[in-house]
């Protein structure tokens, strides 16, 4: 089974080409979000751990949602492998999801970075709250927030990939979702 991670900073793109690279290359999707929502909507086991702490106001814990993704290794057939979305998010993470693959005799493939400046950033979760009517996202404050987690969190997992040689990079910065597709796809192309 094949594991590739989509990573960039927020607005990068990924919800938007997610779908293409599962598409083409036989891949189920794994977004932590949806893979929340699915587990809470069928009542499972974890999914009633997440409720109740999501319910509290609280984070669910990286446990409960590397058991939700480790199911979805043991129970989705019919894929060439995964493409993981939203995980991992730091390097505690990343080692938990070497770990977990490490068990079934398994690596991460590769990581699949949609790039994007700060700038852009802004500009596209603007674009995205007024769209999709989530206010709550388009504030100055919470963008900027997102931005710094991203970089002080999740930017280490630049490093922590590229020494082990599993590190691709595309710009998206093209004007149009088609260009930026075609550019991702192309990398997918020159590492699947």
């Amino acid at each position: 089974m094949k594991t590739y991670i989509l990573f960039g900073p927020p607005g990068a793109g990924k919800g938007t080409h997610a779908g293409a690279i599962a598409e083409k290359y036989n891949l189920r999707h794994i977004s932590t979000g949806a893979l929340l929502r699915e587990e809470i909507a069928a009542g499972s086991e974890l999914g009633k751990q997440a409720k109740a702490l999501i319910d509290a106001g609280e984070l669910v814990p990286d446990a409960v949602v590397e058991g939700m993704i480790e199911n979805a290794f043991d129970t989705v057939k019919g894929v060439d492998g995964f493409l993981l979305d939203g995980f991992p998010r730091n390097l505690q993470q990343a080692a938990d999801l070497d770990a977990i693959l490490a068990k079934r005799g398994e690596a991460v493939t590769a990581v699949v970075a949609l790039m994007i400046p700060d700038e852009m950033i802004y500009t596209r979760i603007q674009g995205r709250a007024l769209i999709e009517g989530r206010a709550d996202d388009a504030s100055d404050e919470v963008i900027s927030n997102r931005i710094k987690t991203y970089h002080t969190q999740t930017e280490p997992l630049i490093e922590y990939y590229s020494k082990a040689g599993k590190y691709h990079e595309v710009e998206c910065t093209r004007p149009t979702i088609e260009e930026n597709r075609a550019n991702v796809l192309a990398l997918v192309d020159s590492i699947a």
